[in-house]
């Protein structure tokens, strides 16, 4: 940007020069001064543009841009391997075959790991549900274009610590990147960072769904092996991991585990940890566990999706079948727009749907802000 020379005196009556005159103190670029155009936001057929608002009703723009080159995300809800996914592994690259392309021209792509990867470990005692799966889904996920997993959620620990760690292991042989568990609580905390087009991004997963009679030993604390936990004072602990990432990274993702199954509306304690998550600097929050999708849009500046729903999934069809994904795209802070994806599991796999069911299926999930409190 060529810059401006101006006589003092005129910069002294002419205060919208004042920069031009001793430049910024702050140290940003030319390019993060730079007002962003409106969100749009792309629907199967049509873009929208977000409303015109006021200049006071306008939520800040970041100026921290990055590299000021975009970034989009593709985020997809539960994923486990019981029957009839199972069956698929003996062709480990068939599990997502029908919703690859759409998860591979993202430049991350995250999904929610809800299973161990284990042959071993203890089950955890009174449970109803445990799941597990062998490394070779974790060749299937490599291959549907998947960049990175949380396994913050109520299946992480099924097969207690060994099991986890059996999990954690597994990813490291197989190259595939894990948030939300660890051998310690920083660890399990600890984001996964890459570098895309010179934009530093960071992925944080953590739950807020742990059975009451598991959290002591579930919950990654101090040297003890767990799950990130997102309950009670470790909300805490997130908020504080987020404040510290911030300050090192372009763009902040939050993967959580949450809501209340087959609820539709986010429940208080989800919006409340939203609201603090993007006070502390969170720039997209997505969450599963409702078994159907709920809402997303903007909160404030951030990005927020109350609930993905299920992915690859065993179901028997209706609205637990109904999903999706998510594709937000972000230059560093600012959001430059979303849209859904829609798909149905069918055989335990998401299958993309077309025509004017893809266009009813993209309004239906745009209704679903109706009750989220979140703008569009």
């Amino acid at each position: 940007m060529r810059r401006l020379v101006v006589p003092a005196l005129l910069c002294a009556v002419v205060a919208a020069l004042a920069s031009a005159c001793g430049g910024s103190s702050s140290g940003e670029t030319a390019a993060a001064s730079v007002r962003a155009e409106p969100m749009t936001v792309s629907t199967a057929t049509t873009t929208v543009e977000a409303p015109a608002t006021t200049e006071a009703a306008k939520p800040a723009i970041p100026k921290r841009l990055g590299s000021g080159e975009p970034v989009t995300f593709a985020f997809g809800g539960d994923v486990m391997f019981e029957e009839p996914i199972r069956s698929y592994l003996s062709e480990p690259a068939s599990v997502f075959a029908p919703i690859r392309k759409v998860l591979r021209r993202a430049d991350v792509a995250m999904i929610n790991l809800e299973t161990a990867i284990t042959d071993g470990g203890t089950p955890t005692p009174n449970k109803e549900y445990l799941f597990r799966a062998p490394a070779s889904a974790l060749d299937a996920i490599k291959r549907g274009g998947i960049d990175v997993v949380t396994v913050a959620n109520n299946h992480g620990m099924d097969y207690g610590a060994d099991g986890l760690e059996d999990t954690l292991r597994a990813g490291e042989r197989k190259g595939v990147p894990i948030v939300g568990g660890g051998r310690s609580e920083a660890a399990a905390f600890r984001p996964w960072r890459t570098t895309v087009k010179g934009q530093r991004i960071a992925v944080i997963g953590a739950t807020q769904v742990i059975d009451e009679e598991f959290l002591s030993w579930w919950e990654a604390r101090g040297s003890q092996t767990g799950v990130a936990s997102a309950k009670y004072d470790m909300e805490d602990r997130l908020v504080r991991q987020v404040m510290k990432t911030r300050r090192t990274s372009d763009t902040v993702v939050v993967y959580l585990h949450w809501g209340e199954e087959m609820k539709s509306c986010p429940l208080d304690r989800q919006v409340s940890l939203a609201e603090r998550l993007v006070k502390a600097g969170a720039d997209i929050i997505v969450g599963s566990h409702a078994h159907i999708l709920l809402g997303g849009g903007m909160l404030g500046r951030a990005f927020v999706d109350y609930g993905l729903g299920n992915f690859v999934f065993y179901t028997g069809g209706g609205i637990a079948a109904q999903t999706g994904v998510v594709e937000v795209t972000a230059t560093g802070r600012r959001i430059d727009g979303y849209r859904f994806v829609p798909a149905i599991i069918s055989g335990g796999r998401p299958e993309p749907v077309t025509g004017s069911e893809r266009a009813a299926r993209i309004r239906d999930w745009n209704a679903l802000r109706d009750c989220t409190g979140l703008d569009r």
